[in-house]
């Protein structure tokens, strides 16, 4: 969630941090820091709010000196303010800190005895206590901080500056991701290979439970055990690092975009040469020896499990679970030996969905990971990973991950269909021929943004709007609602469409938008006599269909937006997208940030 920055450097690094945690400012956050050893102290600067407070600062209090660490942080433990801020220092050491200190208020009770008081409402503050406390004692930094890291429980990458050590830094990481990039005569650590790209393209990944010791021309890592580990230098592409807006106004419109463009890619790599059937670009998996699937994740991941769940199901006829990764890790759900526990997350560094996958790990048959990061730590601690190719995604609120994460899971289960008989050559040749067309049906989809920039003005009034949908469209609807209220603030549910009266329709009068997701697919029927409903009922239907659909249940409703048409397998990717651009044109109407909503984070790293 929190960002960090540190570097080693040969210049003045103030204005490198800076930099580096701008490029860190989709993971959210809302206060910034930076601290520096210049002439043998330590000195820092922080603010509140967003960066380019913390750099109006620095011009009127300049920081000097060639070694700093930096950090936005995302508030768990004290509200956001100056004094809660990182880097926290406490005498001759400073800190920077991403995760939660589980144990700090019992290490805050024991500092307190020796008159080591607090003076912040942070648990990160034991951290810089503790290094002190042990410094007075006479330990050198370096065993300092391995002394501190020692007495810590929680989840933690960690970022150590001190007094006289213009050539130190100690980085440490369990739970939390934190990289190393390589320099000529320079050293640098980051949250994310992103932040360290304009500096490197030599990066480091530190493993669970790593410890690093950094001078500008040496490296050191220890594992967990304290034993010296020979961690691999991974060389970056440009592709890899790159964040722009490519012209557009916000990076989630660009995301939303680029769509077409990055699901042909993955399409390609999860395509045999022929096109007519599915090869896994990272290995092979055999579904006929698995009796249950197993889908764990969180926010618009566990969407894309919940469309997936019916793919699986109908087209494979195997039985699918699916649990948000915060519940499924504490309540000690049964798993099958013979089940495939299958993780779903962007950045592959959830809190949550990897302490699920941990849980799993020697219960399941097989560990499977859907995610946009091979180097992250979900992607490494599975069996086997998928990636879903979707590039940076630097938008808070996701947009071509999700429907990158779809298509993945979209070819598994065309794969298991196959290998278990329910799919027959013929039908899977058939299903991708629907696939190949995917991208160019995106492209036809970008094309109705005009109309919905149109609903979108009139959504942005109201105070709450419900989204309907059935069978495999019924995610998707949920997904909607989570888009509208993440970017727009505005109050809004999603409803599986046969659910309506039993419960939800008690909302409905002309105040209130409803959004009406329905192919004409199977159940096309059912949800038009749903959508009847609402609109005997006064309210205003925004109808989302193909043209056939909006033919025959148009009539009366409030607005209409046409989609191409799709066959009704793929109509939970095609339809994401409209959903995308409601949101994101009634957050742009109602003035809110698009990229960086309020209390939000890009990659959830702390539970």
């Amino acid at each position: 969630m929190c960002g960090i920055v540190g570097v080693l450097g040969k210049n003045e690094v103030s204005p490198i941090i800076v930099e580096a945690l701008k490029r860190l400012e989709y993971r959210g956050y809302d206060s910034a820091g930076i601290a520096t050893v210049n002439d043998g102290k330590l000195d820092r600067r922080r603010a509140v709010g967003k960066l380019v407070n913390l750099s109006d600062l620095l011009v009127h209090e300049p920081l000097a000196g060639k070694a700093g660490i930096g950090h936005t942080r995302w508030a768990t433990h004290g509200a956001p303010s100056v004094v809660n801020a990182h880097p926290h220092k406490s005498g001759p050491v400073a800190v920077v800190h991403n995760g939660i200190i589980e144990n700090f208020k019992e290490l805050r009770a024991d500092l307190d005895k020796d008159g080591y008081g607090t003076k912040t409402d942070t648990d990160t503050e034991t951290v810089v206590l503790l290094t002190h406390r042990f410094l007075d004692n006479g330990a050198s930094p370096r065993d300092a901080a391995e002394q501190t890291i020692a007495l810590l429980e929680g989840a933690f990458a960690l970022c150590f500056l001190f007094d006289g050590e213009d050539d130190l830094m100690i980085a440490a990481r369990k739970g939390s991701p934190l990289a190393v990039g390589h320099g000529d005569g320079e050293m640098y650590v980051g949250s994310d290979a992103i932040a360290l790209a304009p500096m490197t393209n030599r990066i480091t990944y530190l493993e669970e439970g790593d410890r690093a010791v950094l001078t500008r021309t040496s490296l050191e890592i220890f594992d967990a055990q304290g034993m010296l580990a020979n961690r691999p230098v991974k060389t970056l592409s440009l592709d890899e690092a790159r964040v722009e807006k490519a012209g557009h106004k916000h990076f989630m419109a660009k995301e939303i975009a680029e769509q077409p463009i990055v699901l042909a890619d993955a399409l390609q790599a999860y395509s045999t040469p022929d096109g007519k059937g599915i090869e896994l670009p990272n290995g092979t998996l055999d579904f006929t020896k698995c009796d249950r699937i197993t889908m764990v994740a969180c926010g618009t991941a566990n969407l894309a499990c919940q469309v997936a769940k019916y793919w699986f199901e109908q087209l494979a006829g195997l039985p699918v679970d699916v649990d948000i990764a915060s519940e499924f890790r504490y309540r000690k759900p049964v798993i099958s030996d013979k089940s495939y526990a299958l993780f779903v997350s962007q950045s592959g560094e959830t809190a949550d969905t990897l302490a699920a996958l941990r849980y799993a790990k020697d219960r399941a048959a097989m560990i499977l990971s859907v995610v946009n990061v091979p180097e992250s730590s979900i992607a490494r601690e599975s069996d086997l990973a998928l990636p879903i190719m979707a590039g940076i995604e630097v938008g808070v609120a996701s947009t071509k991950a999700f429907t990158c994460q779809l298509l993945a899971l979209a070819a598994l289960a065309l794969q298991a269909g196959h290998q278990r008989g329910h799919l027959d050559d013929a039908a899977m040749a058939a299903h991708m021929a629907d696939l190949n067309l995917l991208p160019g049906v995106l492209n036809q989809s970008l094309a109705q943004e005009k109309a919905i920039k149109r609903v979108a003005h009139k959504i942005s009034t109201a105070q709450d709007v419900l989204f309907l949908g059935r069978g495999a469209m019924y995610p998707l609807a949920l997904e909607g609602a989570l888009k509208l209220k993440e970017i727009s603030y505005i109050h809004a549910e999603g409803y599986a469409s046969g659910e309506l009266k039993h419960g939800p329709i008690a909302l409905i009068d002309k105040s209130v938008p409803v959004v009406v997701l329905a192919p004409t697919d199977d159940l096309f029927d059912k949800t038009v006599s749903n959508m009847q409903e609402v609109m005997a009922r006064g309210g205003k239907v925004v109808l989302i269909s193909d043209a056939k659909g909006v033919r025959e249940a148009g009539d009366g409703v409030w607005e209409t937006v046409v989609m191409p048409q799709i066959s009704p397998f793929l109509a939970p990717i095609l339809y994401a997208v409209p959903a995308q651009l409601l949101a994101y044109h009634t957050a742009v109407a109602k003035g809110t940030d698009v990229d960086q909503p309020r209390n939000l984070a890009k990659s959830v790293t702390v539970e």
